[in-house]
């Protein structure tokens, strides 16, 4: 095969041309995914605030939270 002069020049370039082809698809496809994923999280997160703002938590509550300050305390204070 007689080397013809300006092929290899040819095939780098149309190697990167699929490169950067390859590489703008993808950082389209990704863009377009992460616009539909951050729609459906500010949705879900609305609807996580609003059920956090509604529940209470039971073990504050009774006055029995793990890690209370209140507990070391009295142990102290018995002594």
């Amino acid at each position: 095969m007689p080397y013809q002069s300006g092929s290899s020049a040819q095939r780098i370039r149309i190697g990167l041309t699929g490169l950067a082809f390859a590489f703008l698809l993808v950082l389209l496809g990704s863009v377009v995914l992460r616009s539909s994923r951050d729609n459906n999280a500010s949705n879900s997160s609305n609807a996580v605030q609003n059920a956090a703002a509604n529940e209470t938590e039971p073990l504050a509550e009774l006055g029995v939270a793990p890690g209370s300050s209140e507990s070391t305390n009295n142990n102290t204070t018995k002594k």
